[in-house]
């Protein structure tokens, strides 16, 4: 059905009233834009990872980075996979399907440490950075060295970003996929400029060797062997080198990111998912492994160390070239770095508001977490908390990027065990589910062996091991995160069923869940809106208007999303309920009244459906709508 260029009444007695869903906004990304958010991410730990690495290992770091951005193909492959079978293929979702709400507990407690690691570790970064450029500028303009903690300064900014970052989420300015590709573009020319500049230097005055990362070559630091120290462990070559990965191993962080940003990715999404994840892999490969291997040829010896807190920055004062222009090279990675690692920072919010969520959802959190602020309609509660904890963990650090990231590594390497365990779960759980597939699978018995993804578990498995063993402090604090984090979220799971158990259950006819059904309801926050027409919802006179009323029947919906052209048409979905009208004069009804508990699964419902397909359904910019009719009853 066409949606006519005319208003549903004429009549301004009898004005067309609709409610509103504010906080969705079913708008979706190309691959390119998608791989940027994901860089704004995972792309900032080319500018920490170097040194924290090489302080741990030596020399040879650069070959562990290599391999561990070389692996992070395949745990990329993990992603996809659940990404295949759930639209948000989190790790809570995805370990929750697999192995039950204990374990999903577990990781998601163990994913918090990581996405609270992620904005202090990043914005420390920033700071050191910038406190870099200001003292090599003092020192080029002969002035006397500046005062203060350069660890304690990078600290106090890391908290003014934080706090930036907490009212921008809490306001709802979004961190777009235009400023995530704008601020890679700007990084890609840094990194160009980077390459060509260490190239003509390599070829001008020669390059240190790298050393091979062999037993031989690898010179632990003081706190790199942890509870190993002493034994003979670290003296075989096998588990040497797990160990030297092992401090790699934060290289790929933010892989978690992919997951959360395959909700937003536009038809054809599965296709775009597997194009931004190889986008990601080959550009996070090339910026990341070739920073750590020029410091090393081009940064001497004696003075590397100075610089591991701003590696590039290290690197760009000893290019070849006038100093003033390699002054105003520094200035530049130091602008590229402080936007990517704020991006960073933001990510890092981002995340953890979205996995938070999906835990109140489940009933493990209270629905007070997940309460929209009265004028904003964002889960400030969530975000405030997420903020908190971050600032905490800055001034327990007092700016050791370091400790930081030896910290960070632990909720890396146990999110993404847990997450690749549970998919492999999943393969035999649920083996008729339509997905892709991790590769190298063997059929035995009429049975598909995953062998490719047992191997990266295992793997995976292996990491997380050697981290506990080598990374005391990391360990320790991690632990005892988790314990807290899974302590609150059964404690808080328990009270929820508790405080819920003598109520009626609401049947699947009136909004309740169904057996095996998606627990993903939406929290809106509703406006009413006046004079219904095209040009108040924001849609074109030739779009289409889908009538749905149950939400186990969307197939119709579906159908249209799969044939729709969103360039050409919009999509408005309405759903009838014509026990709106019984409760009353419409010109009084509540928004309450007007949308309950069926009207939310509806409004849920088909904003999965549309998150699945890729293709947007009009919310005034486009999604749910209510109309109320006097005469006929209500229309969502």
């Amino acid at each position: 059905m066409n949606i006519s260029s005319k208003t549903i009444s004429s009549d301004p007695s009898r004005l067309a009233r609709y409610v509103v869903p504010a906080t969705i906004m079913l708008s979706f990304v190309s691959f390119w834009r998608a791989a940027a958010i994901v860089l704004s991410d995972l792309g900032s730990t080319a500018f920490y990872i170097g040194g924290i690495t090489e302080s741990a290992i030596g020399k040879a770091a650069p070959w562990f980075i290599l391999a561990i951005m070389l692996f992070s193909y395949a745990v990329r492959a993990v992603y996809i996979e659940s990404c295949s079978m759930f639209v948000r293929g989190g790790v809570y979702r995805v370990v929750r399907e697999a192995m039950g709400g204990t374990a999903a507990k577990f990781s998601v407690s163990a994913l918090m440490f990581d996405y609270v690691l992620t904005g202090p570790i990043s914005a420390v970064s920033a700071g050191l950075y910038l406190v870099g450029l200001v003292k090599q500028t003092a020192i080029y303009f002969h002035y006397p060295e500046l005062p203060g903690n350069d660890h304690y300064l990078a600290a106090l900014f890391a908290v003014a970003v934080t706090i930036y970052f907490w009212w921008t989420n809490t306001v709802g300015i979004g961190f777009s996929s235009g400023k995530a590709l704008r601020i890679m573009q700007i990084t890609t020319v840094m990194v160009v400029i980077l390459v060509g500049w260490c190239l003509l230097t390599v070829f001008t005055k020669g390059y240190q060797p790298v050393p091979a990362p062999t037993l031989a070559n690898l010179k632990f630091g003081d706190d790199a062997l942890g509870w190993l120290k002493g034994t003979v462990a670290p003296s075989l070559t096998a588990v040497a080198i797990l160990i030297g990965l092992g401090h790699s191993l934060l290289a790929m962080s933010g892989e978690e990111s992919l997951a959360q940003v395959n909700r937003e990715i536009e038809h054809p999404k599965h296709r775009n998912l597997i194009r931004t994840g190889f986008v990601i892999f080959l550009y996070s490969l090339i910026f990341t492994s070739m920073v750590s291997f020029f410091a090393v040829m081009i940064i001497p010896d004696a003075e590397r160390p100075k610089y591991f807190d701003n590696l590039i920055s290290g690197l760009s004062m000893f290019l070849v070239g006038p100093e003033p222009l390699k002054l105003l090279f520094q200035g530049f990675v130091v602008l590229v770095g402080t936007l990517i690692l704020a991006g960073a920072v933001n990510t890092s919010i981002i995340g953890s508001n979205g996995v938070l969520n999906r835990v109140a959802e489940d009933g493990v959190l209270p629905a007070w977490f997940r309460s929209p602020h009265r004028k904003y309609g964002t889960t400030y509660r969530i975000i405030t908390l997420v903020a908190a904890l971050q600032i905490l963990t800055i001034l327990i650090s007092r700016g050791d990027v370091i400790l930081l990231g030896e910290a960070y590594a632990f909720g890396v390497a146990w999110s993404f065990a847990m997450k690749a365990l549970a998919v492999v779960v999943l393969r035999f759980t649920e083996p008729g589910v339509e997905r892709w597939r991790v590769p190298f699978n063997v059929r035995f018995r009429g049975v598909d062996l995953p062998v490719g993804l047992s191997m990266i578990t295992v793997m995976l498995f292996l990491l997380a091991g050697i981290n506990v063993l080598t990374k005391t402090k990391a360990t320790i604090s991690g632990v005892l995160f988790t314990i807290v984090f899974f302590t609150a979220f059964t404690l808080s799971e328990r009270y929820h069923k508790a405080h819920h158990k003598g109520r009626k259950e609401i049947p699947a006819s009136d909004g309740g869940p169904t057996k095996g059904e998606e627990s993903e309801m939406e929290v809106f926050r509703l406006e009413v809106g006046e004079n219904l027409s095209p040009k108040s919802l924001g849609v074109r006179p030739s779009s289409i208007l889908v009538a749905i009323h149950d939400p186990n029947n969307l197939t119709h919906l579906e159908k249209v999303l799969e044939e729709n052209n969103p360039v050409q048409t919009d999509v408005v979905v309405l759903s009838i309920n014509p026990e709106c009208a019984e409760s009353g004069s419409t010109n009084s009804l509540a928004v309450e009244e007007v949308v309950n508990g069926l009207e939310t699964k509806i409004f849920s419902k088909a904003v999965y459906i549309a998150e699945k397909a890729g293709k947007p359904a009009k919310l005034q910019i486009g999604t749910l709508i209510r109309q109320v009719f006097p005469e006929a009853g209500c229309y969502v």
